[in-house]
């Protein structure tokens, strides 16, 4: 049986960085995002569900999707963000666990990045749940300073996900992305050390 540990965060948090770190050491990481990226691509499950639902006012003149026309037709409208919840979220949990189960039957042991994992209740396929956070300031420097962002623009945007202190009661391992990068290097190797123990 391969052993998964199920790594989250917040927008600006830093779990790219511990991504990056975690295939330097060459642990397999999935990374969830890739996965929907792959699935809302031209021809993609989810792009022909997305277009069929919403029709061509969502694609660009490339036919790629429009993700800004897409975000706008599901954020306005609060039944149409509850069809994209159900519909996106069903097609996006069986692609995750056929591509988990394609990497259980080659590694022992992996990680599976997914930003929404404890949103979407995903907790049940992990050994353990690693959530990076960081503070509320930290978070917001960060964020106006990676997407050039104003201050309520930053603001509005986490507060659009689920707070950080709130997921931590969710976590089996919390690693604090305050501090500098070796800090932080220095807790997952401490983290890495403990699983390979067990």
């Amino acid at each position: 049986m391969a052993r998964i540990i199920g790594l989250t965060g917040g927008i600006a948090s830093g779990k790219s960085t511990v991504t990056s770190y975690l295939r330097e050491k060459e642990y397999p990481v999935i990374d969830a995002d890739q996965v929907v990226h792959d699935l809302q691509a031209p021809g993609g499950e989810l792009y022909r569900v997305l277009v069929d639902h919403f029709g061509k006012e969502i694609l660009t003149k490339e036919g790629e999707l429009d993700r800004l026309a897409l975000g706008q037709r599901i954020f306005s409208d609060p039944s149409e963000r509850d069809w994209s919840n159900r519909v996106q979220g069903r097609l996006i949990r069986e692609a995750l666990a056929e591509v988990r189960d394609r990497q259980a039957a080659q590694s022992d042991l992996f990680f599976m990045d997914i930003p929404l994992l404890i949103e979407q209740h995903y907790e049940e396929w992990f050994e353990s749940v690693w959530l990076v956070a960081v503070s509320t300031e930290t978070q917001l420097k960060r964020l106006m300073e990676r997407n050039h962002l104003s201050e309520q623009q930053a603001q509005e945007r986490i507060a659009s996900q689920m707070p950080l202190d709130e997921k931590r009661a969710h976590a089996d391992l919390v690693l604090d992305n305050n501090d500098n990068l070796a800090a932080l290097y220095a807790q997952l190797d401490a983290a890495l050390k403990q699983l390979e123990r067990r």
